[in-house]
Order: structure tokens, then C-alpha cells, then sequence
């Protein structure tokens, strides 16, 4: 006879039949982002700690060099003018990816979210925290390859996770779950 406290077989089976508990797919997305936004603020760290002023390193020959800037422009040193404007619409993707996160459909979308979350976040801290001042500082930019513009870790996410996107949106995978 089994005491009141221990499950019979059948309780038994179907616990061990429960489906694992998930997680959710927005923490994932803010997972993302933390681990980029972590990994790009580092190494400009780094990068201001050991390349400004110094000139180009090469890393892998001429295809990979260490190349120090300070960008007060969007992608590609485009827009210097505009830093305020960038800084703004910025904002306005990181609020737009918050408020979708929780509805997100797929594993996929979570990861590009949190990769675009990750790089705008990086680039966004240098806009508000570096010279020549809130809403208008300049990005640290650092990696250097053959005919592109310097980049850095934030850039790597912005864009893999815009590619990302793409392959989701051909394979007409949903970016949000349908509510009943």
C-alpha cells in the first residue's frame, strides 16, 4: 500500500509525460541583446584602451585590420550631420522591439530581434554617452576589411540579424503568434 504522499504509477507517468517547461521566446530576445551589447561594449573598450591614435594593425594580412575612428554618422560614416536623428530613431527601434517581443512566433524571430536589440543598444550608449556629448556622441567603430567601412561588434549584429530576417521573411516563417 503506497502512503497519501507518495504518486501512484499512473501520477507518475504523467509527470514524467509533461511537457519541459519553455522559455520564453522574448526572454530569449533580451538575451540576445545583452550578450551583444556586452560583447560590443568590451571591446570598444578595448579599442579606445589600445588603438586610438595608433596606426592600423593587421590583424590577418590586408583582409582584416584594427583601424581606430570615431564615427559621428550612421553605417558607412554616412549622415555625420544627423547624429541627433540617429540617436532618436534608435530609441524608437529599441521601444518597437520591446513592445513586440512578447508576441513573437518563433525562435528565429527572437534571435534577429535581440541581434538587432543588441546592436542598436551598443551603438545607442556610444550616441548618449561619448564625446562630444548626450544625443551626439561618436561611435567607436574599429574593425577594418578590404573596399568596407570600419565597423564594429554592434555593426556585425545589426547585419547578420537583417539577413536573418530576410531568410524568415522568404521562408514565410511569422514574426508573431496569432491570439485566438
Amino acid at each position: 500500500m503506497t502512503s497519501p504522499d507518495t504518486p501512484s504509477d499512473s501520477q507518475q507517468i504523467e509527470t514524467e509525460r509533461a511537457p519541459a517547461r519553455r522559455v520564453p521566446l522574448w526572454v530569449i530576445t533580451v538575451a540576445v541583446a545583452a550578450v551583444i551589447w556586452t560583447i560590443d561594449q568590451i571591446t570598444k573598450l578595448i579599442a579606445v584602451a589600445t588603438l586610438e591614435g595608433q596606426p592600423s594593425i593587421e590583424v590577418i594580412g590586408s583582409i582584416l585590420k584594427l583601424t581606430f575612428v570615431r564615427n559621428p554618422g550612421a553605417a558607412f560614416s554616412l549622415g555625420s550631420g544627423y547624429t541627433i536623428i540617429f540617436s532618436l530613431l534608435a530609441l524608437v527601434v529599441v521601444g518597437v522591439i520591446i513592445y513586440t517581443a512578447p508576441t513573437l512566433g518563433s525562435l528565429g524571430w527572437a534571435i534577429a530581434l535581440g541581434g538587432i536589440l543588441g546592436g542598436s543598444l551598443g551603438n545607442l550608449t556610444d550616441r548618449l554617452l561619448r564625446e562630444p556629448g548626450f544625443l551626439r556622441g561618436h561611435v567607436v567603430d574599429f574593425l577594418q576589411l578590404p573596399n568596407w567601412p570600419i565597423f564594429n561588434v554592434a555593426d556585425m549584429a545589426v547585419v547578420g540579424a537583417a539577413i536573418l530576417m530576410v531568410i524568415l521573411t522568404i521562408r514565410n516563417v511569422p514574426l508573431r503568434v496569432e491570439k485566438p
